[in-house]
């Protein structure tokens, strides 16, 4: 069963380690170990402050009483209007099962609640997996393209996605 909740103060750590896992599986290939082992021990740690700061809107999905996936949102910086999608997470253990696609579902349909029309996320244009998985959820890629440097001084190249919520 998949049960689909705003995370909670408490949440902090099981945020990181689905944040950590899913970063690791997907991008520590293109890092050097030591970089990518930094990398995911900083993701561990770092969702406790997100839960309580800001106006943003993180939500949970768990299978079977497991926390699996994570949406983590806010209003664009960019587009007035729009709502950009900061981070989007499930653990491995949990690709394939659905959880996944029922938080995107979820996270939509709270966008359109909130009377969000435009929707977009950016990711490594090199992860097929996650562009797979936005291109099944709705979106479509929007042409445009940013370098993003993860600290490592070798920027990787992002593409943006976006849909109407």
């Amino acid at each position: 069963m998949i049960v689909l909740r705003h995370a909670a103060p408490g949440d902090g750590h099981v945020l990181g380690e689905i944040h950590a896992a899913a970063w690791e599986a997907a991008y520590a290939p293109f890092f050097a170990p030591e970089f990518a082992a930094d990398a995911v021990r900083d993701r561990l740690g770092r969702w406790h402050a997100r839960i309580t700061d800001g106006p943003e809107t993180l939500l949970l999905a768990e299978l079977d009483g497991r926390p699996l996936a994570l949406s983590y949102y806010t209003p664009s910086e960019h587009r007035p209007g729009s709502v950009e999608i900061l981070s989007f997470y499930a653990h491995p253990d949990g690709w394939g099962s659905g959880v996944a696609a029922a938080l995107m579902t979820d996270t939509l349909s709270r966008l359109r609640e909130a009377g969000f029309a435009h929707v977009h996320l950016w990711t490594l244009r090199d992860t097929a997996r996650s562009r797979r998985f936005y291109a099944k959820s709705g979106f479509a890629e929007s042409g445009r393209e940013r370098a993003l440097d993860f600290g490592d001084g070798n920027p990787l190249t992002q593409v943006e996605y976006e849909r109407t919520c």
